[in-house]
C-alpha cells in the first residue's frame, strides 16, 4: 500500500452508512474458542496484532474518519490511528466487550492508552458507555468532529498541509510507539480453555 503511492496521510472511512466498525467477528471466532480450535486461534490473533502494529508504524500520518458506529475492536482499531475525526449525526464510540465478557488484551490496552486520556480511557473500558462525538472531542479522544455531509472536506482540509516525509515520520514514530510495539511482539495469544479465552 505505502509503497504504490507518493502521498504522506493515510485517511480511513467506512463505505457502511452507519457503521465504521464493530470490530471482530464473533459469530466466526465464538464456535473456534468453544471448539478449542488453537492453532487457528493463535494464528487469528497474532494477525490481529500484525494489523495493530502495521498502523501504528505506518510511515504515513494515519487518521481514521468514523464516519459510523465504531465498537469493540473497531473502537480499537481506530485508537491505533495517528488522529481521529468523527461524524455528528450519527454513530457512538463504545468498548463493549465488560459487557460481552470478553477481556482487552495488553496491546489492545496500550492502543487504548495511547490515544484516550485517563480519565474517559477508564470510564470507557470499565463501564462500556457509549460517547457521541462531541463527547470524543470534548475528552481529547477525537481530533475534531463534524457533519457527516462534510467530515471527509474537513479532513482532506485538515490533511493537506502535512506534507511530511516519510522516513522522519517514521524514526518519530520508532520512539514515539516503542513501548506499543514491544507489548505486541512479545504478548502471547489468549489460551483457550474450557470455551473460554483466558489472558
Amino acid at each position: 500500500m505505502e509503497k504504490q503511492s507518493e502521498a504522506s496521510v493515510l485517511v480511513v472511512k467506512s463505505g457502511h452508512e452507519k457503521i465504521w466498525s464493530n470490530g471482530l467477528d464473533l459469530d466466526w471466532l465464538g464456535p473456534l474458542v468453544m471448539n478449542k480450535e488453537i492453532e487457528i486461534t493463535k494464528a487469528f490473533f497474532y494477525r490481529l496484532n500484525d494489523f495493530f502494529k502495521r498502523i501504528v508504524m505506518s510511515p504515513l500520518l494515519t487518521v481514521a474518519a468514523i464516519n459510523g458506529h465504531a465498537f469493540a475492536g473497531g473502537a480499537i482499531t481506530a485508537c491505533a490511528f495517528d488522529f481521529r475525526f468523527m461524524r455528528t449525526d450519527r454513530g457512538f464510540f463504545c468498548f463493549p466487550e465488560v459487557d460481552l465478557g470478553i477481556p482487552f488484551l495488553p496491546g489492545m490496552l496500550s492502543l487504548l492508552k495511547k490515544s484516550i486520556p485517563n480519565r474517559p480511557y477508564v470510564t470507557l473500558a470499565l463501564t462500556g458507555a457509549r460517547m457521541t462525538a462531541q463527547q470524543c472531542v470534548d475528552e481529547g479522544i477525537m481530533t475534531a468532529a463534524y457533519h457527516n455531509d462534510e467530515l471527509m472536506d474537513k479532513i482532506l482540509e485538515w490533511a493537506a498541509p502535512l506534507n511530511k516525509r516519510r522516513i522522519i515520520v517514521s524514526a518519530i514514530k520508532a520512539e514515539l510507539y516503542k513501548d506499543i510495539v514491544r507489548i505486541i511482539d512479545t504478548e502471547d495469544p489468549p489460551i483457550i480453555e474450557s470455551g473460554r479465552l483466558n489472558v
